[in-house]
């Protein structure tokens, strides 16, 4: 590119930034939404489970039924709520959301623990939320479990001396793991809609046939109209790892450049997508109402809400052509685990692949629409 072609480029990227930021809305939408998004994000959603409601029917009213249901509290992942002598009051707390789990500890609980044939304890969950209750009810046995053997003095030398780590995010937060795959996906949701839009208003106002007939090509119009959102995207993942590490101290094990190397190419994707938008869209809204048509199904198939691997075998293969997965498996590898380019070279070659295709496809349909 000469330098009257770079002048030409310079020049509309100045204008799409003083366009930009010329609207005191979208400067609020491009610095204090992501941030906010991304708190929201941090806080709300996790999958650990801590504080669950557990309301305790007691038939045997002894100090061992007692130290029972401290041992349910002692830990922090549950509160008792309610208590009573009858099980129809359990069954009515799990009815109206009051509780998710009950406890009914049975009459002659204590003296069955100093029996060879034991005693039972019956615990009720909500199944509501299946995953609140599969891991409530992992946590629920454990204590019952642990407690038992304590309560009965037994000696009991398990075969295998079974010790657990995990190796990466060894407090197994559910923080460490969402909150880097807010990156991408406010990166992609920006660059969708801040691409789709731009262009869109610039056909509604009727300024793009204007820019075609300007010294401008088609190439030298596609790269003025995304460079400022794709800066504008590396502006706020800087901006969103910043608040990732400083205030909600995700750990980062890996290497700056790597994961600007994946930003980079994540974003040719996504500006690419928000291209392709544009082409099909007359309308603001209606670049509006696509964006979040795409956005929905990407993000569902990236491995960000639920694990690729639970999914039926057609959807992860479909999940290959995604490139917010490959972004996000980057993302939480370099965070997490430290990985380096020896490790992740498959996935940046898929974004590589696909940045190069869809920036093809839609500049090939961005041409046939504005002749």
């Amino acid at each position: 590119m000469n330098r009257a072609k770079l002048g030409r480029v310079a020049a509309l990227v100045v204008k799409e930034f003083r366009q930009l930021f010329r609207d005191p809305r979208m400067r609020r939408l491009i610095f204090v939404s992501p941030i906010i998004q991304l708190v929201v994000f941090g806080y709300a959603v996790s999958t650990d489970v801590r504080h669950t409601r557990l309301f305790v029917v007691d038939h045997d009213r002894t100090q061992a039924s007692a130290r029972l249901v401290d041992a349910f509290t002692a830990g922090g992942y549950f509160d008792v709520v309610g208590r009573s002598d009858r099980g129809a009051d359990a069954a009515a707390a799990l009815d109206h959301g009051r509780a998710v789990v009950a406890l009914q500890i049975p009459a002659g609980y204590a003296r069955g623990l100093d029996d060879p044939a034991g005693t039972s304890v019956q615990i009720l969950v909500d199944g509501t939320n299946s995953n609140v209750a599969t891991v409530a009810l992992g946590y629920a046995e454990q204590i019952v479990r642990s407690h038992g053997l304590a309560a009965a003095g037994r000696e009991i030398v398990p075969p295998v001396d079974l010790r657990e780590r995990a190796w990466f995010n060894p407090s197994l937060a559910s923080r460490n793991y969402n909150v880097p795959a807010v990156i991408g996906t406010i990166m992609l949701l920006m660059s969708l809609m801040l691409t789709a839009l731009a262009v869109v208003r610039e056909r509604e106002l009727g300024t793009l046939e204007q820019l075609m007939v300007s010294p401008l090509t088609p190439g030298e119009l596609i790269a003025g109209k995304t460079i400022p959102f794709g800066l504008v995207a590396l502006m706020q993942m800087t901006m969103i790892t910043a608040v990732a590490l400083l205030w909600f101290r995700v750990p980062f094990l890996g290497q700056g450049p790597l994961l600007l190397l994946a930003a980079l190419l994540f974003l040719v994707a996504a500006l690419g997508l928000g291209l392709l938008i544009s082409t099909i869209s007359t309308t603001q809204q209606e670049a509006f109402l696509a964006t979040f048509l795409v956005l929905m199904p990407v993000m569902l198939l990236s491995g960000f809400m639920f694990p690729v691997t639970r999914m039926p075998a057609a959807f992860q293969w479909l999940t290959l052509l995604n490139p917010l997965r490959h972004y996000l498996e980057i993302v939480r590898a370099v965070f997490l685990k430290g990985s380096g380019i020896d490790a992740l070279w498959p996935q940046l070659a898929a974004l590589l692949v696909m940045a190069v295709g869809v920036v093809w496809f839609a500049s090939t349909r961005f041409h046939k629409t504005v002749r």
